[in-house]
């Protein structure tokens, strides 16, 4: 039902498996009323062989991944629901690390439930170019489990399944850890012929706003409707 989540309707009766730290991260949405905005470092920010960096760089220019690797970074993680151009109630992904002094690189998701697709579709950047089917499930400490499935480019009167040779399959797994009192993510994206394209891992905090306005910043500049 429109309103009661993204990941609530994706997980189904799942979601009450996750460690409720995890829940109440992943339950932001327009019903819930509250917005998650986590703070913390990457304690790795990784890629793979360095020729690979041209095709980060050209990610970049419209936020999608980065050449820089990295230690003890510092990053935020927006999390933010509102309702698109289209009527769908979408959660912003929007990471911002600091790679340098100076240097800031953000990577930007924002996703929706796709009802024709029964799951998760993740548009990535700033343009929403790529649609990303999402495979998501619960692991057996209260953890979620993300991986991308097929990839659609969309631009104007363009639209394509992304050829996977020219690009890679993310799979994330982020759990709260009870001892340290934090979150916890690692994302790998693999390329099944080159391997490691991009990756980080980090520890980070949240923090829960109630009636707060949706940044303007957390938005795409371009809304696809084409799933």
């Amino acid at each position: 039902m429109q309103g009661e989540g993204v990941f609530r309707r994706a997980l189904g009766d799942d979601f009450a498996r996750l460690h409720p730290e995890m829940q109440r991260r992943f339950g932001v949405g327009i019903a819930a009323g509250y917005a998650c905005v986590g703070r913390g470092v990457m304690e790795e920010i990784r890629s793979g062989p360095r020729w690979v960096s041209l095709f980060l760089a050209f990610g970049a220019l419209r936020n999608i991944m980065f050449p820089e690797r990295g230690r003890n970074v510092p990053f935020t993680i927006e999390n933010y629901a509102y309702l698109d151009g289209f009527g769908r109630e979408t959660v912003s992904f929007v990471r911002t690390m600091r790679v340098s002094r100076g240097r800031r690189r953000r990577f930007d998701a924002t996703m929706v439930y796709s009802e024709r697709r029964g799951r998760v579709v993740d548009y990535l950047g700033t343009h929403q170019h790529l649609a990303v089917d999402l495979e998501l499930s619960v692991t057996p400490g209260g953890g979620l489990r993300l991986r991308s499935g097929a990839q659609r480019f969309y631009e104007g009167l363009i639209g394509f399944r992304f050829p996977m040779l020219l690009s890679g399959f993310a799979e994330l797994h982020e759990h709260y850890d009870e001892d340290r009192g934090c979150f916890v993510i690692d994302l790998e994206v693999r390329n099944r012929f080159v391997g490691r394209l991009f990756g980080y891992r980090g520890v980070f905090s949240c923090e829960y706003l109630s009636g707060v306005p949706v940044p303007e910043t957390v938005k795409p500049y371009r809304e696809e409707l084409r799933e």
